[in-house]
Order: structure tokens, then C-alpha cells, then sequence
């Protein structure tokens, strides 16, 4: 069984416990909203093309590019949450994020360029602050379900955005469609500005310098594996949640409207599949299982999701990926907290690295396959390239100490 501690975190929750639920459903709504508009472009990136006169190279960039700056403010972000508050930094992204509203005003790929931008800038900065807020709400056993929560409403936001953006595009124009999904975040951040509390000193605990942390906690070597497997998933989930549409419609025969949906297959298990990864390890199994089982579905579902052309073949493996690309997540979110002994500014740099390596991981992984595509005319060489990162979960769980639920704590002084 995972051992999850039931003491209470170590910043204090100095306003109403009751009011946690409002901090909880505002941070799922900010998730959600970053999720609406992650892969949003995807499904569009042929009128991209087609409007902006750009090859697949150059639309890849809007996801790639976004990705890059994602991963590049990932360690930095985390000295941001630290320096000017968790409050200002939360506020800060969320508007960030809702940028893409604007999308219907872009006159070139060079503007939507630059609001894409702008969104993996707010990204990262969501991101890296909820792990700080977490611990000041929420218990551990409640901090584990929350991870789940919120990486099962982002999935979900991916998916709805992957499903209905071609449609949406064929009525309102897939400008429009873009600057549909950054509406919503615009008004999830105007209810955080009214709404959001935290506690002035929520990061402020250890006075370490920064960047000295990272030195200590990369020595870990538990650390690096969890690092390394979810960077090698995002590869190549990042590589078949952008061209996977593309790619069905072009070599299987598929209407893009039918691609969209089928792709949307992997962010939308991936909601199902990350609940049961934010309650089952609460009484089954121990963090190590829950990186082997994961590491064998995406092995084996990656592959087969562009290899086989049966259609029924096709779901199955998109399920297997969609199940093996979320389960792990909420234990990966959570063992990181217990690596570092709960400390609210140390788990603002973890998940600054995590990002850092994810990031760079989503910018490689779209931009390659776009290449490998206009240089040798299929999409397979970048999809098996892909693949084979993703075996970084299942080598990480079959690495991973069998005692891993007793972690070893990276103390400031080591």
C-alpha cells in the first residue's frame, strides 16, 4: 500500500478550512482553462497553412516554440513564485494564459506566434505555483486527490479543445475558435483576482538560495528518474496529440473533423485514467507500480496508434496511451512534494525542473515530427522516435528503489 502521510503540511493554513473548497475549484478552473488551450492549435493547423502560407515546419513552431518557452521559464518560474508571491505570480500567469483570446485579432502567423507565446509563459507560471498552494490548503492525502483533480480537468480541457475545435472552426472561423478557449481563461482569471487568497509568506520558508537547491535536489537520484519518465511520455504524447489529426487524415483516410475526435481520445481517458491515479494509490499498490503498468501501456499503445489501420486497433491503442500517458501523474506530482520533505520553496523548484524537462521534451517532439515529415514525406520516422522516449516511464519504474514509498527526504544541508 503507498504511504501518504496524514500529518498536516508544514505551511500553515491560516485562513477557514471550509474556504479550501473555493481555493480548490478555482485551481481546477485554471487548469482546465490552460488545458482548453494547449493543443487547441492542432486541429487547426492546416488552416494555418493554408492562411498564413507557412510549410508544416513553421506551424509546428506554434506549438513547439510555445512549448520551449514553457520549458525555459520552468526553473526560472520557480524563483518568480518565490521572489514576488504566490498571489502576484498566480494572477500574473492565469492572465497570461488568456492571452489566446485575442487570437481573432491576429493579421499573421507572427502575431499568433507571439500570443502563443505568451500562453507557455503563463503556463509554466500556473503550474509551478499550484504546487505552493497546494501545501498551504491542503493535507497530504487531499493534496494527492487534488493533483488528480486538476490533471484530470486539464486532460479534460485538451480534449474538448482537440474535439470541438475543427467544428467550432467550421461556423465561427478558426481564429475565433482560438479566442473561444482564451475567453474562458480571461474569466477564470477575473474571478482569481476576486476570489484567491493565500498566505503572505506561503514560499518564503527556507531563505536558500534558489538556484543552490536545484544543485542539491538533482543529486537525488529519484528525482532524476521521476524527471527523465515524464519527460520521455510528453515526447510522444506531444508528437501524436499534433500530428496524429493530420496524419489519420492524410495516410488513413479520415475527414479532419473525424481526426479530431479520434485523437481526442487521449486527453479525454486521460481524465478517467488520472482520477483512478489520484484515489488508487491511496490503498493499492506502491509509487513504483504506478510508473511500471503506465510504462508498459504507452510502450506498447504508442506504436500501434500509427502503425496499425484497423480502426478498432486504432481506439484500442489510443486508450492504452491515453491511460498510460495520465495515471502516473498524480503520484509523480505528489512523490515530488514527499522528496522534499514538504518544503514549499524546494517543490516550487521540483516542479520548475519537471516543467524545464517536460517543456523541452513537448518543443522537441512537434517540430521534429513536422520536419521528419517535409523531409521524407511520411510522418513514421518522427512517431518511432517518439515512441522510443517514451519507454523513459518504464525504465524509471523498473529503476525506482521497491521501498519507494518511504522516500528518501533532500535536506537543506546535504
Amino acid at each position: 500500500m503507498t504511504e501518504v502521510s496524514d500529518f498536516a503540511s508544514p505551511v500553515e493554513i491560516t485562513q477557514p478550512r471550509r474556504y479550501r473548497l473555493v481555493i480548490a475549484g478555482l485551481v481546477m478552473v485554471a487548469h482546465f482553462s490552460v488545458g482548453l488551450n494547449v493543443f487547441s492549435i492542432s486541429p487547426l493547423l492546416g488552416d494555418v497553412i493554408s492562411d498564413y502560407g507557412v510549410n508544416r515546419s513553421a506551424a509546428g513552431l506554434l506549438l513547439a516554440l510555445t512549448m520551449l518557452v514553457f520549458a525555459g521559464f520552468g526553473l526560472p518560474g520557480g524563483v518568480v513564485v518565490i521572489r514576488i508571491g504566490l498571489k502576484r505570480c498566480y494572477t500574473l500567469g492565469w492572465w497570461l494564459v488568456s492571452l489566446t483570446a485575442l487570437s481573432f485579432l491576429a493579421p499573421n502567423y507572427f502575431s499568433l506566434l507571439a500570443l502563443r507565446l505568451s500562453f507557455g509563459l503563463g503556463f509554466a507560471l500556473v503550474l509551478i505555483a499550484t504546487g505552493p498552494l497546494l501545501l498551504q490548503w491542503f493535507r497530504p492525502k487531499e493534496v494527492l486527490v487534488m493533483n488528480g483533480l486538476n490533471t484530470a480537468v486539464l486532460s479534460l480541457g485538451i480534449a474538448l479543445s482537440i474535439a470541438f475545435a475543427t467544428p467550432l472552426a467550421s461556423v465561427i472561423g478558426w481564429q475565433a475558435s482560438l479566442s473561444v478557449f482564451g475567453a474562458v481563461a480571461a474569466v477564470g482569471a477575473s474571478a482569481w483576482v476576486v476570489l484567491g487568497k493565500v498566505a503572505a509568506d506561503a514560499v518564503q520558508t527556507s531563505g536558500a538560495t534558489p538556484f543552490r537547491e536545484v544543485r542539491r535536489l538533482i543529486r537525488n537520484r529519484q528525482i532524476i528518474l521521476l524527471l527523465l519518465a515524464d519527460c520521455g511520455v510528453l515526447v510522444q504524447y506531444t508528437a501524436l496529440t499534433a500530428w496524429l489529426p493530420a496524419f489519420y487524415s492524410e495516410v488513413r483516410g479520415m475527414s479532419p473533423t473525424q481526426a479530431g475526435f479520434v485523437t481526442g481520445l487521449l486527453p479525454f481517458i486521460g481524465v478517467f485514467a488520472v482520477l483512478l491515479g489520484g484515489f488508487l494509490p491511496l490503498r493499492f499498490g506502491t509509487p513504483r507500480s504506478y510508473f511500471i503498468w503506465p510504462g508498459v501501456l504507452v510502450a506498447i499503445g504508442g506504436p500501434s496508434s500509427f502503425l496499425l489501420g484497423n480502426p478498432a486497433g486504432i481506439y484500442l491503442a489510443l486508450v492504452m496511451v491515453g491511460i498510460g500517458s495520465w495515471l502516473y501523474v498524480p503520484t509523480l506530482l505528489s512523490r515530488t512534494m514527499e522528496l522534499t520533505g514538504r518544503d514549499p520553496e524546494r517543490v516550487a523548484v521540483v516542479w520548475g525542473l519537471l516543467i524545464t524537462f517536460a517543456g523541452l521534451g513537448m518543443f522537441v517532439a512537434p517540430i521534429m515530427v513536422g520536419t521528419l515529415r517535409d523531409l521524407t514525406g511520411g510522418y513514421l520516422a518522427g512517431f518511432l522516435i517518439s515512441s522510443v522516449a517514451a519507454l523513459s516511464l518504464l525504465i524509471a519504474g523498473i529503476g525506482m528503489p521497491r521501498t519507494a514509498g518511504r522516500p528518501e527526504v533532500v535536506s537543506p544541508g546535504r
